[in-house]
């Protein structure tokens, strides 16, 4: 019965997953677009701060429940998972992304310098206040920089209704919630099925913080909108690094582990470069879309032969 139950529980937390994203899509993007915003930088700022809640949400629950060396996992694991899995499997599903915006303008650069600042702030085994402190100014300067500099006061807006903020919030929510029951039910299942807590942690976990940016990236390339996808993805991962690394240290002392240190991170930071490798061009195809899932699976393949 057991089983049932949280089968049950997965398909319907994943149905509203579903339901919840595309309101969320349809919200973020009329909000933007009436106040003259890009696409793109809707992608990168509400779409991705709202699908990265869970990534807060369980980082902080972890260390003040003590685990706290799940947060930099989390961070290190959701970075991955968003460029490997995500952007691969857009790439694949759209056959090419084409960038509309010059993602080096700004936001590359950005996201390369958050992942390198991660990596050499926890040379030394900790993250400090000042570091945190730090971490919290860098997201603020990124988001003021990208509204200034897409904001078009002379482009013609529309305006929208009460009901698109109310949709916007409860979409974002919702997004978060069906997230959250969905690890649950994975990581129930894994449970039943024999699999060991650490393989749990390092897989159904990670790719389950994940799964909003998967779902929501997803719907916004089937529906043609894959400035949206990208800027999520790249959105996800500065929040991330910044906001989820920056506010879990402030609440606690965050453990940095010899695995994170040898494999996770110079892994992440990989993925990183490649990412801004197979973008420099403007579009991100779909052999190339393989490739990242093809080091996904490499990624996962070590997580589990090292558990």
């Amino acid at each position: 019965m057991d089983i049932v139950l949280y089968i049950g529980m997965f398909i319907g937390s994943l149905a509203l997953l579903l339901f919840a994203s595309d309101k969320f899509i349809d919200s973020a993007e009329a909000i933007g677009l009436s106040f003259g915003i890009s696409p793109f930088i809707i992608g990168v700022t509400i779409v991705a701060f709202g699908t990265s809640l869970p990534e807060l949400a369980t980082s902080v629950a972890a260390v003040l429940a003590g685990d706290s060396e799940i947060v930099l996992g989390n961070v290190i694991g959701s970075n991955i998972t968003n460029i490997a899995l995500v952007m691969g499997l857009v790439a694949i599903a759209v056959k090419q992304i084409n960038l509309e915006y010059n993602i080096w303008h700004i936001d590359m650069p950005y996201l390369w310098g958050s992942a390198f600042m991660l990596f050499f702030m926890v040379q030394d085994g900790q993250i400090v206040l000042f570091e945190s402190i730090l971490l919290l100014v860098g997201i603020v300067i990124f988001l003021a920089y990208s509204f200034n500099a897409e904001n078009d006061d002379d482009e013609e807006k529309e305006s929208v209704s009460p009901l698109t903020y109310l949709w916007l919030v409860a979409g974002g929510a919702l997004v978060a919630l069906s997230a959250d029951w969905t690890i649950r039910a994975i990581s129930e299942l894994s449970s039943m099925a024999g699999i060991s807590p650490e393989v749990i942690a390092l897989t159904a976990v990670a790719i389950g913080t994940s799964l909003p940016e998967v779902i929501v990236s997803l719907n916004a390339a089937r529906k043609g909108k894959t400035s949206i996808a990208v800027g999520n993805v790249l959105g996800s991962n500065i929040f991330n690094t910044y906001v989820v690394t920056g506010v879990a240290s402030l609440v606690g002392p965050v453990a940095v582990t010899a695995t994170m240190l040898s494999f996770g991170l110079p892994f992440m930071i990989v993925m990183t470069i490649l990412f801004g490798i197979i973008s420099n061009n403007k579009k991100i195809t779909n052999w190339e879309g393989v490739l990242l899932l093809f080091f996904y699976a490499y990624y996962l393949f070590y997580n589990f032969s090292n558990a």
